[in-house]
């Protein structure tokens, strides 16, 4: 699958208990250029000779540093983890329906954890050879490309996220030349976080966990570090901030 790294590849995967997650999982752990998979979730998942498993929690500073200091060297770090609505929080349909609630909980998982996951696993990434970190966003993310309005927090702490690799990009960039930062798009893929809002898909544009994971793996090998900063669709296109 990979063709643009030196192999082998040591990866690692935070949200692997979700559905793209554990696609990112099987796909990497099944390709040959890959040895190692850090497979990372609230819960342990079974060990194989390919998949090493973490605990961590995205609200939980101390357990993301404690997973840093498990692991020694990686080449790609890939964060699918990302919340729209859980028992407490929906997305919202007009301003009126904002809360302070709804936008801590979704800046504390969608923004503030990959930007603690940052803090503590790019020191982790080879400075003198190729060395990915990348996290799923949302096209929902691009204040340009907003025409519909609502979902406010999830919107907001999207958009923050891709600041936050923007500047991710930025400071790897001045030590680690051969590096990339990305965001990802994955497209509305049948999982629990689109689950309620998928009746209105086309079933040709609603995809698999497998299909998504593998457009976004593909879309990552392309990548080089003058794309670094930027978000990207499971096509491959670029999506403006």
């Amino acid at each position: 699958m990979f063709t643009s790294f030196p192999e082998p590849i040591t990866a690692c995967v935070f949200g692997s208990s979700g559905g793209i997650g554990a696609a990112f999982v099987e796909l990497l752990a099944a390709d040959p250029a890959v040895q190692l998979v850090h497979a990372g979730a609230r819960k342990p998942l079974d060990a194989s000779a390919k998949i090493q498993p973490f605990t961590f929690d995205l609200t939980d500073e101390a357990s993301i540093e404690a997973a840093a200091e498990s692991i020694s060297k990686l080449d790609l770090i890939i964060i699918a983890t990302g919340m729209l609505h859980d028992d407490a929080v929906q997305p919202e349909k007009s301003f009126r329906a904002q809360s302070a609630d709804a936008y801590a909980r979704a800046f504390a998982i969608n923004a503030i954890g990959p930007a603690l996951i940052g803090k503590y696993f790019l020191p982790l990434l080879p400075r003198d050879r190729r060395a990915v970190f990348a996290a799923l966003s949302a096209r929902v993310s691009s204040v340009s490309d907003n025409r519909l309005g609502g979902w406010h927090a999830y919107r907001a702490a999207k958009a923050a996220l891709n600041m936050i690799l923007r500047n991710f990009a930025v400071e790897l960039g001045r030590t680690h030349k051969d590096a990339v930062i990305a965001g990802l798009h994955p497209g509305t893929v049948a999982t629990s976080l689109s689950e309620p809002f998928q009746r209105n898909v086309e079933p040709a544009k609603l995809f698999t966990p497998e299909f998504s994971a593998t457009q976004m793996l593909s879309v990552l090998d392309r990548l080089t570090p003058a794309h670094s900063g930027n978000l990207f669709a499971w096509d491959g296109q670029r999506i403006d901030f």
